[in-house]
């Protein structure tokens, strides 16, 4: 008597249950059909209908499964600091304009946080800006960053060039510059190949050096006579000393721990002039111009410095020949305050790729117009004023007097290897002036 009433509860529970009702609907393996049953039992196709229903309950609940799973690998990796839309990263270059005063250089000094660098603004304005993750600017190496120079304390730049892996994100140089300082400015930005590395690909770099036109006086008059104008006569003498810089020398006396026969002391100059002075705010300025291969610390100030002694009277023509040669000279370095990257080139790369169709050439043609804007705003008044009120240049024709232009010492030789040809270019160690 108790199985119709089994029988009944097991169909009020497959009416309810639905998707289950084909497992409760069935009768144990091996046991005889019940007498009394008032369901006949549910056809074939009717219960291969219900099993594929409750499968597909189950399919359901694992895609479910699976998205929320992905939602939460999502929002983890958010809160590790990458974006939630994953965008490609893309080599590139940036067209950067800054004014060096008040920085140790260009070049980032990682877990040091007492000299400030152009990049640690740099670097800190990618990152606000969302086009690079946080920890590419705790390591730099993972964003491939090269620059073109490593400008020296308190030195500026009007076309200086970094190559680095970004994400391409909207409006990307109004919002790097929306977080830099007025006298630090994104001017251009351009694809490049995927390989490309700013400072091996670059074949010169045009540096100028602004100074006031007293430097050229001769000694005998007064270190800082704001009244004195250039001749026209000095300045062709002082253009002439410049032109003998061009080609190949060797160095090793316009810079420091390098003998006179290494290699990398070899260096190419293309061309060195002083153009026509001008005046700002009452005193007299010259700018002179020198492109080369690349440059050592403090080369070209002290290019600069030799020329000033020797217009000046306080050496004799002929140092310049023998400052080339293994005889250690005493040459004294100008200032770095009227030094600026004025311009990086790209001739070899320009004529492999610039017109393949699917990169453009990095000449800036379309960004000069800005970047004089930006040295005529904040690199030349900044150059001023400051030599106004500290008389950096005055001070340090001050000391030229102290100096021995004649050969004192003969300079180790070095055993690495013969010197190279002057088409062999810079040798090694980068521009670092």
């Amino acid at each position: 008597m108790g199985f119709p009433s089994l029988r009944a509860a097991a169909g009020v529970l497959r009416r309810a249950c639905g998707p289950w009702t084909p497992l409760l609907g069935r009768r144990p393996f091996g046991l005889p059909p019940m007498a009394g049953n008032a369901e006949s039992p549910a056809p074939v196709e009717a219960r291969q209908e219900q099993d594929k229903k409750v499968r597909s309950g189950w399919q359901g609940g694992a895609k479910v499964w699976e998205e929320t799973e992905q939602q939460a690998k999502k929002l983890k990796s958010s809160a590790d600091g990458e974006p939630r839309r994953k965008l490609p990263k893309r080599k590139i270059v940036l067209l950067v304009a800054y004014s060096g005063k008040g920085y140790h250089g260009m070049q980032r000094n990682v877990g040091s946080s007492q000299f400030k660098t152009i990049e640690d603004d740099l670097v800190s304005a990618l990152v606000r800006s969302g086009c690079i993750p946080e920890n590419h600017g705790e390591d730099m190496r993972k964003m491939s960053f090269q620059r073109c120079a490593r400008t020296d304390k308190g030195v500026s730049a009007a076309g200086q060039v970094v190559s680095l892996k970004v994400w391409l994100i909207d409006d990307i140089l109004e919002k790097i510059n929306s977080h830099l300082p007025s006298h630090i400015r994104i001017l251009g930005l351009k694809r490049v190949t995927g390989g490309f590395n700013s400072k091996n690909r670059c074949d010169a770099r045009t540096y100028l050096y602004m100074l006031p036109t007293f430097a050229f006086a001769h000694k005998d008059r007064d270190v800082q006579d704001e009244t004195y104008r250039l001749s026209t006569e000095t300045l062709r003498r002082v253009n002439r000393l410049l032109a003998r810089y061009k080609g190949t020398h060797n160095f090793h006396n316009f810079t420091s721990q390098k003998g006179p026969r290494e290699p990398s002391a070899q260096r190419y100059v293309l061309d060195m002039f002083c153009e026509e002075p001008f005046e700002r705010d009452g005193l007299e300025f010259a700018v002179i111009k020198v492109t080369g291969q690349s440059f050592m610390t403090h080369q070209i100030r002290k290019m600069v410095g030799l020329v000033v002694a020797i217009a000046k009277g306080y050496a004799p023509e002929d140092v310049l020949e023998r400052s080339w040669g293994e005889a250690k000279v005493d040459v004294p370095k100008a200032p770095g305050l009227g030094l600026v990257l004025e311009r990086v080139h790209f001739e070899r790369y320009n004529r492999r790729f610039g017109n393949d169709g699917l990169h453009e050439p990095l000449d800036w043609a379309g960004q000069e117009a800005e970047a004089a804007a930006f040295k005529e705003q904040h690199i030349y008044p900044t150059i001023v004023s400051t030599e106004r009120h500290e008389r950096s240049m005055a001070q340090w024709l001050s000391t030229l007097p102290v100096h021995d232009f004649s050969a004192t010492a003969q300079a180790a030789a070095s055993p690495r290897g013969q010197v190279p040809s002057p088409q062999d270019g810079s040798g090694g160690d980068g521009d670092s002036d």
